[in-house]
């Protein structure tokens, strides 16, 4: 039996340590907050709750896994998953709208030929063909196995095979998802609603990869998930699967170095001065925390992926209304943005304000769990804002004046939105950075193929033996699915060593 100590309490951390407990390792979790859950959290005032990370679930065989292989109790006795649909409202700039059935590449086809003209659900069903064929390429390599010793091969591969095009006078394929849509999609609200899923990770559809198709794919294959009562439950659930495998949790603990010994990790300094001594290390934080932490030894292993550029952060803007929700809403509605390359040069160019109209998601969740009564509704509204590194954040009123653009935006999604609203909180990057110690309150984003590697994460192996890191911001990277899927891949790792090679 091994002595592990696990540095943060988020998802893919937890996941780590209950998979490690079941092993008969002894298992002592460190967060340098007052709960676990890591971005997963809840925000409560006057009977109402709003979860303020993730709002919904794709891919939840990740953790029904995680419950199957740490006990008998499977996911579905400990948490109420409800299949969202339809699975989005979108409202486009001209007006149009279109709701997308859950899971169905039929519905999906006939509700976008209704909405948008003849031919255009034909063309979203081939690129869903397509983008089939990008994650059966990729889905080993990039959430089931660790990182490849040769990941220069996912980095220079591109899985989407995109169909030839004329372009200036010669045939070329697309690089990118903004000329997948362009390219293969052809309509200026395809092409919104394709590169939506891009921007709700984080990325720029400009120059992210086509292999980026795997995003709308994932939640068109696997379904959109909501957990009654909120994301939330889910860490919930999770946490207490550690604690029931004796799993030792210690909050307010906040870990300042990772001690060595004989070129090894051998524990960690705790900021009271305190030691707590392990065999090995699983580090579940964001790189410049861990960086701090490991004093002169390099972190990662010669070889490894490139660096990730920084990250876009999130907006959130919870609403409390006085109304109960309407019969028959869509659960997530996305307002599309009226100039969304305004939009992206914001985001992602070098952030002098937030003077563009966002894209939008807003959600209404249909769960009495979240409000003091039928009379009320709970409505969370989320875009994706720049980071801030270096915690150089803009004064107040940048923010202020944003979250006024959110709520103008909103009313196309909820009419009478002013009339009903009794109070709204505003969370903003630094919330997220005090929350999980990210750089600027940044955001990772699930690894990608192709892109020379800008988009694959660290493996979760490092130059230091003994230290392993896991979460969003390590292979495979960011998203409630991918931060399951890196605890799996840790445990695998300790326990199997480096011969691991994934699930079967």
């Amino acid at each position: 039996m091994a002595r592990i100590a696990v540095i943060g309490a988020g998802m893919g951390a937890m996941a780590a340590a209950a998979r490690l407990a079941v092993a008969g390792h002894r298992v002592a979790v460190y967060e340098r907050t007052e709960t676990y859950g890591g971005a997963v959290r809840r925000f409560e005032r006057d009977g109402f709750s709003f979860d303020t990370g993730p709002g919904l679930l794709t891919l939840p065989a990740v953790y029904r896994d995680l419950f199957v292989k740490t006990g008998k109790e499977p996911l579905e006795a400990v948490l109420d998953l409800v299949q969202v649909d339809p699975s989005s409202r979108h409202v486009f700039t001209d007006g149009t709208e279109v709701s997308l059935p859950n899971a169905s590449r039929a519905g999906a086809v006939t509700a976008l030929d209704e909405a948008l003209g003849s031919g255009a659900g034909a063309r979203w069903g081939d690129f869903l063909v397509r983008a089939r064929e990008a994650w059966d390429r990729t889905r080993r390599p990039l959430l089931e196995e660790p990182l490849w010793p040769n990941w220069s091969v996912l980095a220079e591969r591109e899985p989407y095979p995109s169909v030839p095009h004329k372009h200036l006078l010669r045939t070329r394929r697309a690089g990118t998802l903004a000329e997948v849509g362009a390219w293969e999609l052809r309509d200026p609200r395809l092409v919104a609603l394709l590169e939506s899923h891009a921007l709700g990770y984080g990325l720029d559809p400009r120059v992210t990869p086509a292999s980026a198709a795997v995003l709308p794919y994932m939640e068109h294959a696997f379904g959109t998930w909501y957990v009654r009562g909120g994301i939330r439950e889910l860490a919930r659930a999770v946490y207490d699967r550690c604690v029931a495998r004796r799993v030792e949790f210690h909050f307010g603990a906040e870990v300042t170095g990772v001690l060595e010994k004989d070129g090894r990790a051998a524990g960690v300094e705790l900021a009271d001065g305190a030691v707590a001594e392990a065999d090995f290390v699983v580090a579940g934080v964001a790189p410049d925390v861990l960086s701090r932490c490991v004093r002169g030894t390099a972190v990662r292993e010669d070889g490894e992926v490139p660096p990730r550029q920084g990250l876009p952060s999130r907006m959130t803007v919870l609403l409390a209304l006085r109304g109960g929700r309407p019969e028959g809403v869509a659960h997530r509605t996305v307002v599309h943005a009226e100039d969304r390359e305004r939009e992206l040069d914001l985001v992602f160019g070098s952030p002098s304000g937030l003077d563009a109209r966002p894209t939008l998601t807003v959600l209404r969740p249909d769960d009495p769990e979240l409000v003091p009564g039928p009379d009320h509704e709970a409505i969370t509204l989320t875009s994706v804002v720049p980071a801030y590194p270096g915690r150089r954040w803009p004064v107040e009123e940048v923010f202020s004046s944003h979250a006024k653009k959110l709520l103008v935006a909103a009313q196309r999604a909820v009419p009478n939105l002013h009339e009903r609203l009794l109070w709204h909180e505003v969370r903003i990057p630094a919330d997220i950075a005090d929350t999980t110690g990210a750089e600027g309150g940044a955001v990772p984003a699930p690894a990608l193929a192709a892109a020379e590697g800008s988009l694959l994460h660290p493996g979760n192996t490092t130059g230091l033996p003994g230290l392993f890191t896991v979460g969003g911001w390590s292979h495979p990277g960011g998203g409630l699915p991918h931060a399951g899927m890196s605890g799996a891949l840790v445990a695998g790792l300790v326990v199997e060593g480096p011969e691991f090679r994934g699930s079967q």
